[in-house]
């Protein structure tokens, strides 16, 4: 037997690097949401200490998605002409400084101008954020075969339940401990760890990665392996006009109305209209986001295994023609439930219903994008994060005066209406520059 069959089997890497670049875009979407989600929580605290409104409250809230929303498409730009690895510094690094003004601004200042501030602080938290998953999904476009795309971004989306699931008890135990300002800095330190390791030790392709090997290159193939995405202005004015990308957008938008009411409001629900305690509403509140965590990975799982057996077309599309209209009927269920705990009980089941759709959405896109998928994948989620943008003031407006009831009703009609726009859409038809 030669030397060569002997060692080659315990040479052959078990662990691609291509899931230790995932592992770090997960640990940056959790870490955002984690610092996102904190004021909702620990507004509870915050109104009755500074004085402000729940209307007030849905300013800062609304303040993070206009930075965000306004820079999806922008950020996705930019991440294709410097790299995953250099934007994901920058953005973190001003999430850190944006993130510790809200705790610590009190301190010093008051009234109007205390709330500027907190409202400044929030959009500029948005708009560094605004690359983690534009820039992350078109990381993953020469990381990983197409045939794991909707795996990487469905368990990707997992971050998204994880980082609101933690948030919610974290925050309560921090805050009726240590006060809300202590609670909110929490939130900053773990960017602290993150931001130094990647930059270290993350590559914007496999090509120009030390530790990815001979064998890891060859699984991607050489060209996709190496290939950075540039910047074009005629593949940005075809992706702008691409009907399906518009189409996936407008359902992404309609979809994130649900993720809003769900992921902003499920706690302040759980306290004003069903009478739990703080630290009751705390842990009920970190169910709907562990269930969407659960929906997101099964979602990304169930996608490829649909798309290796159905195909493209019909593998994308099964899950939110089924999915979302089910979320629909679970948000009418959670809102008319008489039993307070069985209302939690189907908002966490809604959750996961809208999380499985983040791998079909998220690899529709790259599939439309291409090499242009950080910029594809900016508009996407400019309409995802539209869709907060049109639910915060609803959803503030109506709980402040205590009609819980017609927010849900509107999410509801969101909900079937997202599901419906997946049959008019061609999610495998890419977009390309007018001859």
């Amino acid at each position: 037997m030669s030397a060569e069959a002997l060692t080659g089997p315990l040479r052959r890497p078990r662990w691609r690097v291509r899931w230790n670049i995932f592992l770090f875009t997960f640990a940056f979407g959790v870490i955002a949401y984690l610092q996102q989600k904190g004021p909702t929580v620990a507004g509870v605290r915050m109104m009755p200490a500074l004085g402000l409104t729940q209307m007030q409250l849905g300013w800062l809230q609304e303040a993070f998605l206009v930075g965000y929303t306004a820079l999806q498409f922008p950020s996705g730009l930019i991440g294709q002409y410097l790299g995953a690895r250099r934007m994901f510094v920058v953005g973190s690094l001003i999430g850190v400084l944006a993130t510790v003004v809200t705790p610590l601004a009190p301190l010093v200042l008051g009234g109007a101008t205390l709330l500027s501030v907190l409202v400044l602080a929030q959009f500029l938290l948005g708009a560094s954020q605004a690359p983690i998953f534009p820039v992350s999904t078109g990381l993953y476009e020469p990381w990983f075969p197409p045939v794991q795309w909707s795996l990487a971004n469905g368990v990707d989306s997992m971050c998204l339940g994880l980082g609101i699931a933690l948030t919610a008890p974290l925050i309560s135990i921090l805050m009726e401990s240590f006060g809300w300002q202590v609670a909110l800095l929490a939130t900053a330190l773990p960017a602290l760890i993150v931001v130094p390791w990647w930059a270290h030790y993350g590559r914007n392709t496999p090509a120009e990665h030390p530790r990815v090997s001979a064998e890891e290159l060859a699984e991607l193939g050489a060209a996709r392996a190496s290939a950075r995405p540039g910047f074009s202005w005629a593949r940005i004015r075809a992706v702008l006009r691409d009907r399906d990308l518009l189409l996936l957008t407008g359902s992404y938008l309609c979809m994130n109305y649900v993720f809003y009411l769900i992921g902003n409001w499920c706690f302040l629900y759980l306290v004003q209209e069903r009478h739990f305690t703080i630290l009751e509403g705390g842990i009920l509140a970190a169910g709907p986001p562990l269930c969407a965590s659960l929906g997101a990975g099964v979602g990304g799982v169930l996608g490829t295994l649909l798309v290796k057996h159905c195909g493209v077309r019909t593998g994308l599309r099964a899950i939110p023609l089924v999915s979302l209209p089910a979320a629909g009927v679970l948000l009418l269920l959670a809102v008319s439930a008489a039993n307070p705990y069985l209302a939690a009980a189907f908002l966490a089941l809604c959750f996961f219903a809208i999380e499985l759709n983040e791998g079909p959405y998220w690899t529709a896109i790259m599939h439309v994008g291409g090499s242009d998928t950080m910029s594809a994948g900016g508009v996407l989620n400019t309409g995802g994060n539209g869709g907060g943008l049109v639910a915060i003031p609803i959803i503030a407006y109506l709980s402040g005066h205590q009609h819980w009831t017609a927010a849900f009703l509107i999410g509801a009609a969101f909900a079937f209406a997202a599901g419906l726009t997946w049959l008019i859409t061609e999610p495998t038809r890419r977009c390309e520059p007018a001859a």
